[in-house]
């Protein structure tokens, strides 16, 4: 098999040099160095991580801007979710796993391209963590992942009721499901650019818990 090109993004490689596969999707600031250090933590952890880079080399931490970048994603949802598609094909054979299920991260607007993108191609995506972010709307009868979702206890960009509906789609498609609520957080509360929301005892938390959510048996 020709190996295929990496599209724009960041990979990051285990020790061992191989490791099974996670996508990591980001947020709509675009591919800063929150996102460069979760792949080269999952990397240490022993994964293949990649991150597409959904705005190709713009990236900002400008609450304005980031809403005019997300913006052109939304403008025309074909590119970006063919982008998530290719990001995760080149993933599967990086690792030599082809057909292998991967798993799959989102952080805000990341987290909408991966909750659409486990339905969009259910048979390769077995696990789905997302971070402060839904995808109001979703038919998930044909996803067949299990889901694990980090939420802020007080977020001015995610309704309670947008995260309390996606739970209860996933729960009535019979889809395996948790949902933590971290207190005295808002939105942003894991990434350690945002200052203003940063977290740390709630980031980590968040983070033992999707390194033990990843490592549990493919979900049947």
């Amino acid at each position: 098999m020709t190996p295929a090109q990496q599209p724009d993004g960041y990979l990051a490689m285990p020790p061992t040099g191989s490791g099974n596969p996670v996508l990591v999707l980001h947020a709509w600031w675009g591919l800063n160095d929150t996102i460069r250090a979760v792949c080269d933590r999952l990397a240490d952890a022993g994964f293949v991580a990649f991150a597409p880079d959904l705005y190709h080399g713009q990236v900002t931490d400008d609450i304005a801007e980031a809403e005019r970048l997300s913006q052109t994603l939304f403008d025309n949802l074909d590119r970006p979710r063919a982008e998530v598609a290719t990001a995760a094909s080149f993933l599967a054979q990086r690792t030599g796993q082809p057909d292998a299920p991967l798993a799959v991260i989102g952080f805000s607007l990341g987290a909408f391209f991966a909750l659409d993108f486990s339905v969009s191609d259910p048979e390769h995506v077995r696990s789905v963590v997302v971070f402060y972010g839904t995808r109001p709307g979703l038919d998930f009868s044909n996803a067949r992942a299990a889901y694990l979702g980090h939420f802020a206890e007080e977020d001015q960009f995610e309704a309670q009721e947008d995260i309390d509906a996606l739970e209860e789609a996933l729960k009535r498609a019979g889809r395996p499901v948790t949902f933590y609520r971290y207190s005295g957080t808002g939105h942003w509360f894991f990434e350690p650019e945002r200052p203003d929301a940063f977290n740390e005892a709630a980031a980590q938390l968040a983070w033992e818990r999707t390194l033990e959510f990843l490592r549990q048996p493919a979900n049947e």
